[in-house]
């Protein structure tokens, strides 16, 4: 199977989107499809060592990539990098791919997509999983966040971005493995023309220039409580200043059948690279149809 089974689309205002489409292993009886949707700067490479693997279990996945990021075409207008934007994007990709119910896997802005869906078409929604996002967001964790997205120092190869990643990330990412750390910068850099560079337009750090430490926090309850009656997962890294401990405490409150998972010396996001995390995954996936 390829590591890019690209496709492409054109958005309603003209830009060209991308999205990977793994199909299902065919000799398996066909399952729910899976949508995954990745973090503010992140694109659809994420989700390929997953990917892989539920399609080896049956099931088509599409993983997107939102404008500005990954193989999507970047807007002239950073303003359009609106969740309400991307939101009318990814359904025009799932109309394209002819998928009109789904399991949805959302990491960070994904999972913000998620409940945003559901507060309007909750039944496209088969189940759900939160890669460390819930209805209430962390101002800290946002702070952080805007202090490096769409900044990047000169760097001469990829092992020097790997490297960078590390040293920047390492208090919060204890627990990931060498190899794993080449394998993220991968999915964060590209090498072009000589240089290494952002997957992701630079502009995007713009729909950031309103957090503050005042900030009023808005939240996603009413689009959490529309999933009350499909499977949850929700995935918190230990060292995560997004997810705290008292909202997964709050989402399994409202939704006592949810099922939980911490993964050790990992920050925000969990990177689903290590095996513990996919078996777990794995494991919330098996009975759903």
């Amino acid at each position: 199977m390829s590591d890019r089974p690209s496709r492409f689309i054109t958005a309603r205002d003209g830009l060209r989107l991308h999205y990977l489409d793994f199909a299902g292993d065919p000799s398996l009886a066909p399952k729910t499809p899976v949508v995954c949707l990745p973090g503010l700067a992140r694109s659809a490479d994420d989700f390929i060592p997953l990917a892989k693997r539920l399609a080896a279990q049956g099931r088509r996945v599409l993983a997107l990539d939102y404008r500005g990021r990954g193989l999507s075409q970047w807007d002239a207008d950073w303003r359009h990098y609106a969740l309400e934007v991307e939101q009318d994007d990814s359904l025009a990709v799932l109309a394209d791919a002819g998928v009109d119910a789904a399991v949805f896997f959302g990491t960070s802005r994904g999972g913000l997509h998620i409940m945003k869906l559901a507060e309007k078409r909750a039944a496209m929604i088969r189940a759900a999983v939160f890669n460390d996002v819930g209805p209430r967001v962390e101002l800290d964790g946002l702070l952080r966040i805007r202090r490096y997205v769409g900044k990047l120092p000169p760097l001469p190869s990829m092992e020097d971005a790997a490297a960078l990643m590390r040293l920047s990330a390492g208090m919060h990412f204890s627990g990931v493995d060498p190899q794993d750390w080449a394998t993220y910068a991968r999915q964060t850099f590209v090498e072009k023309d000589g240089k290494v560079q952002l997957r992701y337009d630079p502009e995007l750090s713009h729909t950031l220039d309103d957090i503050e430490n005042d900030l009023a926090r808005e939240d996603f309850w009413v689009g959490f409580d529309a999933l009350a009656a499909v499977p949850l997962l929700a995935i918190r890294g230990a060292n995560s200043d997004i997810l705290s401990d008292g909202t997964l405490d709050d989402m399994e409150a409202r939704h006592p059948g949810m099922e939980r998972l911490v993964v050790p010396g990992q920050g925000h996001a969990p990177l689903l690279l290590d095996a513990p995390t996919l078996e777990a995954i794995d494991r919330f996936f098996a009975p759903l149809a």
